[in-house]
């Protein structure tokens, strides 16, 4: 077989390193850069760690937010300011270094979201300031024992008693649930959704630490509420419209994932680049066996594929269109499930190491199990992106 004369690699080339020409802006990548040296620094070398103990030090929350990680989606005036593109890097960066600490970010984000977009603005002042400097750590509360994506279909009750919602219920796979101050909880006030700020310490709030083989350092937790008493002025919309509430902070849990996803795309072409590139069998690095150049070469187009469909979406919701949401949708499918492809052809490349906790390619194959549950599971995104196509193509028979 006569070999192939291959192009010399860009100038900026580096083992384990590939570059993308994204259209940042000079604030962007230098927040880009910034994330990057911060997640190589202070996440990537103990991730593995952190996996194995099923916590996050509270020393590293508290780094997050002197860096202003934790306030990224908090309005400029309460102590936050990022755009949603820039946001997205945010998450992407984390992601390649642990998809447990891209959680805290997600979640802690929804919580801060629901506040900025539906809060009052007595509730902004008492909330969002608190919540961008890491003194209040939010966590997300729809799933239920019986209740996964049907949101509508929550069982959690409150009753509203004077000037307090009664609540009863469960709220089960919350993250971060462990050591959250405070619960951007969804209930049923007579049969309709509502949208409550719970706080995690008060009486009648019981916390269980759950245990997950995935972004196993969330400190995942299950919530019982037996009579817990929340102030009516913890409510955030009108009486029924909790559903819009979720919806809208599901979305940006949505992006903030699919850019995470991105993340273990790199961090499993990277890791299996570098371990190709020193693996010797038969003679020589296995990096030269073509069928290992496929996998690297596969890992290395979803890296690119998924990273710009997520740059697309945050440019949209920066420029407030419509179709961002959509957008978002198509960013989290592809990127989800080539986490997915990345992490198996990652396992494969390291063989029998690639099984070991020695490696990180494991740990990434788990997390990225994860990522296709989560804000909308694999097959709820297929159903409607196909049930939007066929709208599209303007069927004769609206699909219900």
């Amino acid at each position: 077989m006569s070999s192939l004369e291959l192009p010399p690699p860009p100038v900026d080339w580096r083992p384990g390193q590939v570059g993308l020409r994204t259209g940042l802006g000079p604030a962007q990548e230098d927040a880009r850069r910034r994330f990057a040296a911060w997640v190589d620094r202070e996440v990537a070398p103990f991730a593995g760690a952190w996996d194995r103990e099923g916590a996050t030090p509270r020393s590293v929350v508290e780094k997050m937010a002197a860096e202003g990680f934790l306030g990224a989606v908090v309005p400029a005036e309460f102590g936050g300011g990022m755009d949603a593109v820039t946001f997205g890097l945010l998450n992407e960066e984390l992601g390649r270094g642990c998809s447990s600490i891209r959680s805290l970010v997600t979640v802690h984000s929804m919580a801060c979201h629901a506040v900025a977009r539906w809060g009052s603005r007595a509730q902004k002042e008492a909330w969002l300031p608190r919540m961008a400097r890491g003194e209040v750590i939010g966590a997300f509360g729809l799933s239920e024992p019986n209740v996964g994506s049907d949101a509508a279909a929550i069982e959690t009750t409150a009753e509203l008693d004077g000037d307090a919602y009664v609540l009863r219920g469960v709220k089960k796979w919350t993250t971060y649930g462990q050591i959250a101050d405070v619960l951007l909880c969804f209930a049923k006030a007579d049969g309709k959704p509502l949208a409550l700020l719970v706080d995690l310490h008060a009486p009648g709030v019981t916390v269980q630490p759950l245990t997950v083989h995935g972004t196993r350092a969330s400190m995942i937790a299950q919530i019982t509420f037996d009579g817990a008493r929340v102030p009516r002025e913890n409510r955030l919309g009108g009486p029924g419209f909790g559903l819009g509430v979720a919806l809208s902070v599901l979305e940006l849990g949505r992006y903030s994932v699919a850019c995470g996803c991105v993340g273990i795309v790199r961090a499993c072409l990277d890791a299996s680049a570098a371990y190709a590139a020193t693996r010797v069998q038969g003679g020589s690095v296995i990096g030269e066996h073509q069928l290992v150049q496929q996998m690297l070469a596969n890992m290395a187009t979803d890296w690119r594929a998924a990273r710009l469909l997520c740059l697309h979406a945050g440019w949209l919701r920066d420029e407030g269109d419509p179709q961002a949401g959509r957008e978002v949708f198509h960013a989290k499918y592809f990127a989800s499930t080539a986490a997915t492809r990345a992490a198996l052809a990652a396992v494969q490349v390291h063989g029998a190491n690639g099984l070991t906790d020695d490696y990180p390619a494991e740990r990434l194959l788990r997390d990225s199990r994860v990522m296709e549950i989560i804000e909308g599971s694999t097959q709820i995104q297929q159903v409607t992106i196909g049930r939007w196509e066929v709208e599209r193509a303007g069927s004769p028979h609206p699909l219900a």
